[in-house]
């Protein structure tokens, strides 16, 4: 995306156009509305964790230097006990892992096993780290359209129960989008009722109507809002999503907006509370009806 002010010569801002207000200008062009401010993200309560989305675009930051730890780094300043990962592999050729699992390993972060190759680290680079608990079952979705996608769902014991993941990266092209949506919940459908998370990044931007996430507001909710994430230099476009099921589960999503994550990948990373007690105290049974 050409900044705004690349006309103007050497970088140099109009006077009168502070970030914020460019930002507004950006995202009112594309129709989507002025972001409320979120304040920071306040200690977690004690039946609560915390939740992230990362798309660290290949371990390639914003200045184009290849750099898994610095990709570590900004997942240590989040401090997530479970962390989606999209294009974690190399895309072509062997699908090597990229990510620099000694370090998150020393940010108390354990790989999901996912890949089916000993050296790599997701499924169609999605990959699933965790810091505390057990998988239990593990499905590889390959997700219909014009491009190779995929989707992980994992079913994990924690210590205040079971928890169902999933991880997926959707594509670029609307009608594959909705096609991959109902595959997502046709999976969730086929499982037995449990919390679930969904998180990833989904490759829409549109609000309302026009939105390719609307299948998912059957099982998730309202999908019209999102912390924009995208790029990360001057974020602007809603692409990476959490959702969570039973409804009002999942509070607080917003984008970790550090100065590292800014260079870090094209993406800002997305950060959430999931409470587990208030998912386990919802009635069972409800996701086989809501999907």
């Amino acid at each position: 995306m050409t900044p705004p002010d690349a006309s103007h010569g050497r970088g140099r801002r109009p006077a009168g156009h502070a970030p914020a207000t460019r930002l507004s200008e950006l995202r009112g062009r594309h129709g989507l509305s002025v972001l409320p401010s979120v304040p920071p993200l306040p200690p977690p309560g004690p039946d609560e964790i915390t939740v992230a989305s990362y798309n660290v675009h290949k371990c390639v930051g914003t200045d184009r230097r290849f750099d898994p730890g610095r990709i570590a780094q900004v997942i240590a300043e989040i401090q997530p006990d479970i962390l989606a990962v999209q294009e974690a592999d190399r895309r072509f050729g062997r699908r090597i892992g990229l990510l620099d699992t000694q370090a998150l390993q020393q940010s108390g972060l354990s790989l999901v096993p996912v890949s089916r190759l000993p050296d790599g680290h997701g499924w169609h680079g999605n990959a699933l780290l965790v810091r505390r608990g057990t998988p239990l079952e593990v499905q590889r979705l390959a997700l219909p359209g014009a491009e190779p996608r995929g989707a992980v769902l994992t079913e994990i014991e924690l210590p205040a129960g079971k928890l169902r993941i999933v991880a997926a990266h959707f594509g670029l092209l609307r009608r594959c989008r909705l096609r991959q949506a109902a595959t997502i919940l046709e999976a969730i459908a086929r499982g037995t009722s449990m919390p679930t998370l969904m998180l990833g990044d989904l490759n829409e931007w549109r609000p309302g109507p026009r939105s390719s996430l609307r299948p998912l507001e059957s099982l998730f909710g309202s999908v019209a809002f999102g912390p924009a994430s995208f790029p990360s230099r001057m974020p602007v476009f809603a692409l990476d999503r959490i959702f969570g099921w039973p409804r009002g589960v999942v509070r607080d999503v917003q984008a970790h907006n550090s100065s590292l994550a800014r260079i870090a990948s094209d993406h800002l990373p997305l950060k959430a509370r999931l409470s587990l007690a208030a998912a386990h105290a919802a009635p069972s049974g409800e996701v086989a009806a809501a999907a």
